[in-house]
């Protein structure tokens, strides 16, 4: 793996848990501890955690973070996000939605910044044995089609396979030669943590004027801005206080004052681009290496969570001689239609966010589309990730989606079976006839007979197959085609 952000950690743990023997390197010696990047993580990544063993510190986590901001909204404390700056109102959400309800057991593991959940993955990694070699920067690399010769400004070494998890400037990208195809950026944005003298000077929320859009709260002195018109700044240079002032007091026509700040502040543009493959030859790209977008939601890290698990589970796989190398094609078949909903979802915001005449109208309807219990249900919907789907053989309504939560009659959750890894194939049938099926190539669990009958599911957490009665038909169909 090349980068230790939160994909390259969880791609290099899937890896490890399928018997790979896997090595992390990282061009930074560390990543800022209070960093402003994504504050919060959606369904299929919490579950992730769930899956894998790490609910009860990602739920601690949330809690903490909780007691430090408060709840958003008034209901019940849960996470609903926003869409171009409008908030999500949670007391309008129908929780009660099969999609919403079906997927809850995680949700206390909702708030989980960023710099805290790589903190997570890298105590994981470190349990799994993997190593982590910092202040490591690739130069160059050579496929010579059975090997990747890798170069880095410490020395050179081979390796079976190469994943660029390196971010938006991916150097694994950019030596692979695959392009990067998208649309240039035209306005810039901050985020940080100040201290702010004259608060007061500021509204709270997200405010719109002439000049662009700016959000105080809820963390006490936490301030973004979206500036229109304006050139996008060169990222490669450090921000200052002056920087985020100048472009808060200009936004808010205040002459607002930052005396420090308390986390190290972000800056970002709304490039938006999609690289032309995923996979080249013996190298692959997940995270920002593969996509990049302006970061409404946290939509970039969830997104980049999705591929490192769906990556790790194939390649591993491939590694360990258990599948043919063609099934790592399925990875960029299944990853880069909700990579490219992604790019729409936050280009779409940009579209509503802007501060001309007909990007106020459209934002007055979507205000008003947003104020209703089917608009704001279906973009909580959306935002939290329960409807992601990718298009596998089979009509059940399950397959495809991710995985319910499913609780045993032991008093465990299906996702209890899955710490270590591997397929899991529920039976519920009476007579064990999908286990006879499946025991000795999956994890079978059985449990007494109750809706769904039976359950095939992948290491990533996408149902393979299921069937509601006890009738087996697809499963071998399915066990062929992923387990072997």
């Amino acid at each position: 793996m090349v980068g230790a952000g939160p994909v390259g950690l969880l791609l290099a743990a899937e890896l490890a848990l399928a018997g790979a023997d896997v090595r992390v390197v990282e061009r930074l010696l560390a990543e800022p501890a209070n960093s402003m990047k994504a504050q919060g993580i959606n369904v299929p990544t919490a579950e992730a955690l769930d899956r894998r063993g790490l609910l009860p510190a990602a739920e601690k986590v949330h809690q903490e973070v909780l007691e430090r901001i408060g709840s958003y909204g008034t209901g019940e404390g849960r996470f609903t996000g926003h869409f171009a700056g409008m908030a999500l109102d949670p007391d309008l959400v129908d929780w009660a939605d099969p999609d919403l309800a079906a997927h809850t057991a995680a949700e206390g593991a909702r708030m989980v910044p960023q710099p805290q959940l790589e903190a997570l993955l890298a105590d994981h990694v470190a349990r799994l044995g993997v190593p982590v070699h910092r202040g490591v920067e690739v130069i160059a690399l050579d496929d010579t089609g059975d090997r990747v010769l890798v170069g880095t400004d410490t020395g050179s070494f081979e390796t079976g396979w190469l994943v660029g998890c390196d971010g938006g400037h991916s150097a694994v990208r950019r030596l692979a030669g695959i392009d990067f195809p998208g649309t240039d950026p035209e306005l810039t944005g901050y985020q940080a943590v100040a201290d702010i003298a004259d608060p007061e000077k500021l509204a709270d929320g997200w405010t719109w004027t002439p000049r662009g859009v700016y959000r105080y709260g809820p963390q006490p002195g936490r301030v973004a801005t979206v500036e229109f018109n304006s050139p996008p700044a060169d990222r490669s240079t450090p921000i200052t206080l002056d920087d985020v002032q100048a472009a808060l007091r200009r936004i808010s026509g205040t002459d607002v004052t930052l005396t420090a700040l308390r986390a190290t502040p972000t800056r970002w543009t709304d490039n938006t681009r999609q690289a032309a493959t995923y996979r080249k030859g013996r190298v692959l790209l997940a995270g920002d290496a593969a996509h990049v977008h302006p970061p409404f939601g946290g939509q970039g890290l969830n997104l980049g969570v999705g591929d490192a698990m769906n990556l790790g589970w194939k390649l591993g796989a491939v590694i360990a001689g258990r599948a043919p190398e063609g099934l790592l094609d399925s990875y960029d078949v299944e990853r880069r239609p909700l990579g490219a909903w992604v790019l729409d979802w936050t280009r779409a915001q940009i579209g509503v966010l802007r501060g001309d005449p007909k990007s106020g109208a459209l934002r007055e309807i979507v205000a008003d589309l947003l104020s209703t219990r089917d608009g704001t249900t279906y973009a909580v919907k959306k935002v939290s990730g329960v409807t992601q789907r990718i298009e596998l053989p089979g009509d059940h309504p399950l397959i495809g989606r991710y995985v319910p939560d499913v609780y045993l009659g032991d008093g465990s959750r299906l996702a209890d079976h899955a710490h270590g890894g591997g397929f899991l194939l529920l039976d519920r049938t009476s007579d064990g006839a999908f286990a006879r099926i499946g025991n000795g190539r999956v994890n079978v669990v059985t449990d007494a007979h109750e809706t769904p009958a039976g359950l095939l599911v992948r290491p990533d957490g996408v149902v393979a197959w299921a069937s509601d009665t006890d009738d087996a038909a697809g499963l071998e169909d399915a066990l062929q085609r992923w387990v072997g």
